[in-house]
């Protein structure tokens, strides 16, 4: 049996959480008596959707025509998370923040770098599904809720609706079928499944839903208090992801994400184990076909069937930051019905308010999941980057063993847990 972590209550926090804790109360005087030379008050807004910056800058010009005493200045860094990493090191907090709800937005909402939104009546309208998905990724405090969900995705699988229907296949509503359709499709010269191993993060788009509804439900509580590992409880995982992994092209080390969508949307394979947030790219190389959109199913029980469905987008603010009112009517702003619906429409993206949807015929497969509830989160969003779940999932689905790869993901979470504690496991220790 492998060595157990210390309790979450136990483990002390790292220099790098109390260094960002420190941070987020220092931002407030950083910022302090920002303003733009003409009178105007000037907030930052820190963006971190590549594919959306034209879109954000113009609802920046917007607001300032509506707001004439307050200057939105943004910035689109190439690389968010490092800029984001070397602003808190700097005490420069941004006022207004866009990011994905991810384990680095939960390392940092648990570092207390931003504001509690909890009482706040942003979220009234705000779906109660995706306010519970930012919350297992971490928080300031028990009971605190670091972010307003703006956009979410669906993650499943992405298929060829006209060659489903020219092999008369259907769609799969249990593990074995998707595996009998897989086979049906490689029988008859398709690939079932385009690997792109390349990107080592593609593999665990299917890993999310696999280990979500395989895992025993209070996996994670469990894993950072010590009490289980991977090995006890993502062995099923592991096995029908490397199943799936049976069905791709030959090497699919040498393709990666855009080689995976381009050919996709050339029609050579019958489905992507990719999310919603792949048909913007798939669309770009102008398909032939309807891109349809199914949950995937890890157990022959299709009552158990869930959808991962992460927040794509999440707006937060600087805990402490020194304009929050002006902060807060941009959040406002941003967080309006049209401003989302026409974001979502664009990025083929899930609405967070209550009442909005998306229509597009990629998501049609799965509105069934999102309108009744039945989502769960991202389950790799655990991870932080210290820890490379991608790295080893590629090593393990390029031909290695399912044990060693369980024992060093094990290994590596206890060799950063025994150092610190983050996202959940730090609202499990507070």
């Amino acid at each position: 049996m492998l060595p157990r972590p210390p309790a979450a209550s136990a483990r002390p926090r790292s220099a790098l959480t109390a260094a960002l804790a420190t941070i987020a109360l220092l931002a407030g005087s950083a910022l302090a008596g920002c303003s733009s030379g003409d009178g105007r008050t000037t907030i930052t807004f820190f963006q971190f959707k590549s594919e959306a910056q034209q879109y954000f800058q113009q609802l920046a010009a917007q607001f300032e025509k509506s707001h004439p005493d307050i200057r939105v200045v943004v910035d689109n860094p190439a690389d968010p998370e490092t800029a984001l990493r070397t602003r808190l090191v700097k005490d420069d907090v941004p006022d207004v923040m866009t990011l994905n709800a991810n384990g680095t937005f939960g390392e940092f909402a648990s570092a207390r770098i931003f504001r509690d939104f909890r009482d706040d009546r942003v979220l009234a309208d705000v779906n109660p599904a995706y306010l519970s998905v930012i919350g297992n990724l971490g928080a300031g405090g028990k009971g605190e809720i670091n972010g307003v969900p703006f956009a979410a995705n669906a993650s499943g699988l992405l298929y060829n609706t006209e060659l489903f229907a020219q092999q008369g296949v259907e769609v799969p509503a249990t593990f074995d079928q998707l595996i009998a359709a897989a086979e049906k499709f490689r029988a008859a010269g398709i690939t079932p499944f385009y690997g792109m191993l390349a990107d080592s993060w593609t593999a665990q788009s299917p890993l999310a839903p696999l280990s979500a509804q395989l895992q025993p439900d209070d996996f994670f509580e469990q894993r950072f208090a010590g009490r289980t590992t991977f090995a006890a409880g993502w062995r099923e995982t592991a096995t029908k992801l490397a199943q799936l992994y049976r069905y791709t092209q030959p090497d699919p080390l040498s393709k990666g994400y855009e080689d995976g969508t381009a050919a996709f949307a050339r029609g050579e394979s019958a489905m992507l184990l990719l999310g919603s947030y792949a048909v913007p790219q798939i669309r770009a190389g102008k398909p032939g076909f309807t891109v349809g959109s199914m949950a995937l199913p890890a157990t022959n029980d299709p009552a158990r069937t869930t959808l991962v469905s992460g927040v794509d987008v999440v707006i937060t603010a600087a805990r402490d930051g020194a304009h929050p009112a002006e902060t807060a009517a941009f959040i406002d702003f941003l967080m309006g019905e049209q401003v989302m619906r026409d974001y979502c429409k664009a990025q083929v993206a899930i609405p967070t308010r209550k009442g909005l949807s998306n229509d597009d015929p990629a998501l049609a497969g799965v509105q069934s999941y999102i309108g009744s509830g039945r989502i769960v989160g991202f389950t790799d969003h655990q991870f932080i980057q210290a820890i490379p779940l991608g790295a080893l999932l590629q090593e393990y689905l390029i031909g290695g063993s399912e044990d060693t790869f369980l024992r060093k993901l094990d290994d590596n979470w206890d060799k950063v847990a025994q150092r610190r504690t983050w996202g959940l496991g730090a609202v499990i220790a507070s």
